[in-house]
């Protein structure tokens, strides 16, 4: 059994560790993580195309090249910059380097109302020019290099009536007007619920001559009510939510042609507009001529990728076909090389791999690593090789890799046993490593990218958290029930005595995108498991089977069965406490939120006894009340899978309820609606079971900001109340 542990006293210098340790207070350990405790930061950035770096400090711009021997150069200072632009900036991180020798910037036009006005400033000459500019007061503004922009746009008329909502563009300093929008439909925003890669509803194309956007037709789409108390009297707002198994929306994509202001609409699905697909991913190949979008079946069974004409909106071709009896998830938009080649990212062989193709549809090559990869970090210059970024073979770490296609090669850049966030320099000769690991807040330097080294240490933060009591955080790995490894994360006390029994919190989630247990600075912990360790808990986390970054055996296991396969891997990790000479066995809690709310309930009421006490936040308690696009994919139908939504649902176990259960819930709550808790208690009343309830009103999904000590301070009292 592996162990990566993070130990105060063998940080501490030598003799202090027998000094006073200052204890946290909840609200420090809420608030302060990322505020007085976040690792010291020192934001580097590459000025595109060179191997020149810049960083901050002093309210100043530096600049340095890691070739060079020389001490970084002053750039400008804020006062400089003030003092030459007119303009009174409050921080220079509101500029970026567009290329060496200039900065670009943005501010509130101040002759124009409503208009935000983007400059550029050199810094050599001093000299400041208006680049371009876009309407602001808007909602969904996105603007191009060119000095286009859209945006959606709602006015009020004289009777206070507000009409449909526009879709609007602007350039050649006028307004262009794409489409009013009649009630329930919606255009230039995100669709299908931010699933499936989907992140926002327009694109320009890479010129700025054509605008892709997405439009949805909720008119058949339930209308479900979210009511504000803190209006007197209560107000209901009404919002389109569809539910597993009923009607969704119709997806359509047009394509705005700023030359000609027209648009036209991509023939999707075959030129069948209903609610039975997605239209993801989209793409613009970099001569504007296609449009890649891919679009999956309702079922998320059958993916085709499709190549558009931007002109017409007419299928050219399919260039290629994915297809999975549980589901396929497209979860990034090709990244075109050039006209004819683009990288698809997929997990077809077992773990997200990219995939090389052109614009025909070819397969030309692949990375086929056996691990996860997450993203594209950069291309070079002759798009031969791609920087990239993955799990590597330890799954809670991430690291960076270079593909170089010609030779067939996949190497690591990264060694450092950890979280590496990396940025490659112009040449692709070196890159930024910022890095964190258990023992590590935070380390940021420059590595020549050939073999690994440092070529210079730019900021290696100190422990903040050194003088306070935190205890030791462990990350090791124990077997689920059909031999998988599984990370876990177990923080103790800081004056642990393993001839003491301790009793047991379990934090959950093990839900699919989510990984809890991290190489990074405290093990991915939130600091208020620290906190609770303190007052003599041990605090647990494992995450089991269904969970992100272990490939895709690891996460369909759950298809069909939501909960099921994650409870049993739970209960590994339960057992595996056990048997620890140090753990209270009839002292265990368990809490979680949302998909972990559901974890909590399921497994207090049909694993009753297990856990003493479950606080559960925001859960889930019936998928047929869940939305579409995330239930669908990973339970099917409520008229397809009966049983699995049968035995999934936490309304059909209550009589087993064991032990002290509080259910929380935010009154807004347009993810999680409320029903699913109303329901639930409704429940617990025929059965005669006895639940404790919170509602915190203004609060959607989760409870944010100052009050969030409050809700806390509620799990903490209510699990040490009963446990």
């Amino acid at each position: 059994m592996k162990y990566i542990s993070l130990t105060l006293f063998l940080l501490l210098p030598f003799g202090a560790a027998f000094s006073q340790l200052k204890p946290l207070t909840l609200e420090e350990s809420v608030i302060g993580q990322y505020r007085q405790f976040y690792p010291e930061q020192k934001a580097v950035v590459w000025i595109p195309e060179t191997d020149t770096y810049a960083y901050i400090e002093n309210d100043a711009w530096y600049l340095a090249n890691p070739a060079s021997k020389a001490l970084p150069q002053l750039a400008i200072s804020l006062a400089d910059f003030n003092k030459k632009t007119g303009h009174n900036l409050t921080s220079l991180s509101e500029t970026e380097w567009t290329k060496l020798g200039v900065l670009q910037y943005s501010m509130s036009s101040t002759t124009e109302k409503d208009m935000t006005e983007v400059y550029e400033f050199n810094v050599t000459s001093g000299t400041t020019a208006l680049k371009y500019k876009y309407p602001s007061a808007y909602e969904n503004v996105v603007a191009h290099e060119s000095g286009k922009s859209c945006y959606t746009k709602t006015e009020k008329t004289g009777s206070g009536i507000v009409p449909s909502l526009k879709f609007m563009a602007y350039f050649n300093n006028q307004e262009h007007t794409i489409c009013t929008n009649p009630d329930g439909i919606v255009t230039g925003q995100s669709v299908s619920r931010n699933e499936y890669g989907i992140s926002n509803g327009s694109f320009w194309s890479p010129k700025g001559t054509f605008l892709a956007f997405y439009q949805k037709d909720e008119r058949k789409v339930t209308t479900y009510p979210l009511v504000d108390y803190k209006a007197t009297p209560a107000v209901v707002k009404q919002i389109k939510y569809p539910m597993a198994g009923d009607q969704s929306e119709i997806i359509r994509v047009g394509i705005y042609n700023s030359l000609t202001d027209k648009t036209v609409y991509l023939k999707l699905n075959g030129g069948k507009e209903d609610d039975q697909y997605y239209a993801t991913n989209l793409a613009w190949s970099p001569d504007e001529k296609y449009v890649i979008i891919a679009e999956l079946n309702r079922q998320t069974t059958v993916c085709k990728v499709n190549l558009y004409d931007a002109l017409t909106g007419n299928l050219v071709r399919t260039l290629f076909t994915e297809t999975d009896n549980k589901w396929v998830e497209p979860d990034q938009a090709p990244y075109f090389l050039d006209n004819t080649t683009f990288l698809w990212y997929s997990w077809r062989g077992g773990f997200h791999n990219y995939y090389l193709y052109d614009i025909d549809g070819r397969l030309l090559s692949n990375t086929n690593a056996n691990f996860e990869l997450l993203e594209i970090l950069k291309v070079s210059s002759d798009k031969n090789l791609i920087y990239l970024s993955g799990t590597g073979k330890n799954a809670s770490e991430k690291h960076a890799f270079v593909w170089d296609i010609k030779a067939k090669s996949f190497n690591a850049l990264t060694q450092d046993a950890g979280t590496h966030d990396v940025k490659i320099s112009g040449s692709g000769a070196y890159f930024l490593d910022q890095f964190q690991s258990m023992n590590t807040p935070n380390r940021v330097s420059i590595h020549f990218s050939k073999d690994g080294k440092v070529a210079n240490t730019l900021l290696a933060s100190e422990d903040k958290l050194i003088d306070y009591a935190i205890g030791k955080t462990e990350i090791f790995t124990i077997n689920a029930n059909n031999g998988i490894p599984l990370y876990c994360r177990l923080i103790k006390p800081s004056n642990f005595d393993p001839k003491k029994k301790y009793p047991v919190v379990v934090y959950v989630y093990n839900g699919p995108h989510v990984q809890l247990v991290t190489n990074t600075y405290l093990g991915g912990a939130s600091l208020w498991m620290n906190y609770l360790a303190e007052k003599g808990y041990l605090v647990f986390t494992v995450d089991g089977q269904g969970s992100a970054h272990r490939g895709k055996a690891f996460e369909q296991i759950i298809h069909r069965q939501l909960g099921e396969q994650e409870m049993a891997d739970q209960l590994s990790g339960v057992e595996w406490l056990k048997k620890q000479t140090f753990v209270d066995a009839e002292r265990m809690a368990i809490h979680g939120w949302s998909f972990g709310g559901f974890m909590t309930t399921s497994l207090m009421t049909k694993k009753p006894g297990t856990f003493k006490v479950g606080v559960a936040g925001g859960p889930v308690i019936d998928w047929r009340l869940y939305e579409v696009m995330y239930t669908e994919r990973y339970m099917d139908t409520p008229q397809e899978n009966k049983e699995g939504f049968d035995k999934t649902n936490c309304l059909n176990y209550v009589d087993q309820l064991q032990g002290k259960l509080l259910m929380i819930h935010g009154a807004d709550d347009d993810v999680v609606v409320l029903q699913h808790n109303a329901r639930f208690l409704e429940m617990c009343v025929k059965k005669n079971k006895e639940v404790d309830f919170f509602l915190y009103p203004g609060h959607a999904h989760n409870v944010r900001g100052k009050d969030r000590v409050h809700l806390m301070n509620k799990i903490i009292e209510y699990i040490t109340d009963n446990l």
